[in-house]
């Protein structure tokens, strides 16, 4: 904690999970609904065989460009004082 002082760096109060901050909430899970809305797995090695190939077909950018977003969602969620950001 002193090295992200140091760097100057501050924390910032928040609920321990938020739906409208998580990354994977916002834009990796809700792509893989849709890829996958009613599809019918036989095992969880397919789901997790499925899932790997999704997520190594997308393009770096596709990551980059989604993480980049999260600080225009942090600030807005900052604005509303931790209310819901949609």
């Amino acid at each position: 904690m002193a090295k992200i002082h140091e760097l100057g760096f501050e924390f910032l109060p928040h609920s321990p999970y938020s739906l409208d901050l998580a990354a994977s909430d916002y834009f990796l899970f809700p792509d893989l609904k849709r890829m996958f809305a009613g599809t019918k797995f036989s095992s969880n090695e397919e789901v997790i065989a499925e899932t790997e190939a999704y997520c190594e077909a997308k393009d770096k950018s596709y990551y980059k460009n989604g993480i980049e977003k999260l600080e225009g969602r942090y600030n807005q969620c900052i604005t509303l004082e931790g209310n819901y950001v949609e």
